[in-house]
């Protein structure tokens, strides 16, 4: 991809270090409130142990989020109301897993690199690609006589708390439309190349045009509309219904990506290849035979490869949001 003609964005919120905003270290980072040690580091203090005790209670029963899952990596809670992270990645055992190694954003397939992804490389990177969506989608709202509201990209390190709950990086990026913010841990893009075989520059702006699809859907009303669908119809039914608002975020980013490439030429040889690539990588049925050996249907809330693929190229061949109508189709 070649964004050195976008302007990063401004909307960055850099949370990374911080530790989720409770102040528990995680892998040698944190920020904020931290766990005085008594003896010297040899120990805890008898004070020490009662305020972990009361910090322990107060988060799980005021707040709902269980300290001890979050600190060991464990379960943490869905974040309620929010766009189900469509890139969580399964593990061969079922777990779903992310790993902190290191790549270059913007690498293409087959090449080495050794920037750390998660360093400033990958913060520019993702400011440029939110940048780009910035600039494309505030000229076709204009152009429907609307004002589009930008979000906020947030960086996080294993865990993070939004206005949907706590979520972790295991999660995969996710939109929360609580706080119209799209949250992504960098280290993702490493798990994309290495464990779903989807490398590339495009291939790690696609994840986060798809999420700014679904801030799209926040502002029409539509996110609004399908939330309150489901809640009136069986779960088989509002799986469907999930799968067309994902299906529409997919068209919504190759609407974006060829609107882009459209004014400035974003796109070089591959990067097509590479966007498709992963959009069939994040298929509800390959994922599913990954981690678990065969595939249910009816439990798609994503869609499958193939209707993936379908979609972000309807979206790149029109570069028109009308025709990104996944609700208003029989044929998915």
């Amino acid at each position: 991809m070649k964004l050195d003609n976008e302007r990063p964005s401004d909307n960055i919120e850099d949370r990374r270090g911080q530790g989720g905003g409770f102040g528990f270290p995680r892998g040698g980072r944190g920020g904020g409130f931290q766990i005085p040690m008594g003896g010297g580091g040899r120990g805890f203090s008898l004070q020490t142990i009662i305020l972990l005790v009361a910090v322990y209670l107060i988060a799980k029963f005021v707040f709902g989020v269980d300290l001890i899952q979050v600190i060991t990596g464990g379960g943490g809670l869905q974040p309620p109301g929010q766009q189900q992270s469509e890139t969580q990645l399964p593990s061969p055992g079922g777990q779903s897993t992310t790993q902190n190694n290191q790549t270059q954003p913007g690498q293409q397939t087959g090449q080495q690199q050794t920037t750390d992804v998660t360093g400033d490389a990958g913060k520019d990177f993702v400011a440029r690609v939110l940048g780009s969506t910035e600039r494309v989608w505030t000229q076709k709202f204009q152009a429907m006589g609307r004002q589009y509201q930008k979000p906020t990209l947030v960086l996080f390190s294993g865990f993070v708390q939004s206005a949907c709950g706590m979520a972790q990086s295991a999660m995969g990026p996710f939109y929360c439309p609580g706080d119209n913010k799209v949250y992504i841990d960098l280290s993702f893009y490493q798990d994309m190349k290495n464990k779903l075989g989807a490398p590339g520059d495009f291939a790690q702006a696609y994840v986060i045009a798809h999420e700014v699809g679904h801030h799209i859907q926040n502002q029409l009303g539509i996110a609004a509309k399908v939330t309150q669908a489901r809640m009136q119809v069986s779960k088989e039914e509002g799986n469907l219904l999930s799968v067309r608002m994902e299906l529409q975020a997919d068209c919504l980013a190759g609407v974006w990506a060829r609107s882009a490439d459209d004014s400035k030429n974003i796109l070089e040889q591959g990067d097509v290849e590479e966007g498709l690539n992963a959009a069939a990588a994040i298929g509800d049925d390959r994922l599913q035979r990954r981690s678990q050996g065969y595939v249910v249907p009816e439990s798609f809330t994503h869609g499958s490869s193939e209707q993936r693929v379908r979609w972000f190229k309807r979206g790149m061949e029109t570069a028109d949001m009308n025709s990104c109508d996944t609700f208003g189709t029989d044929q998915l």
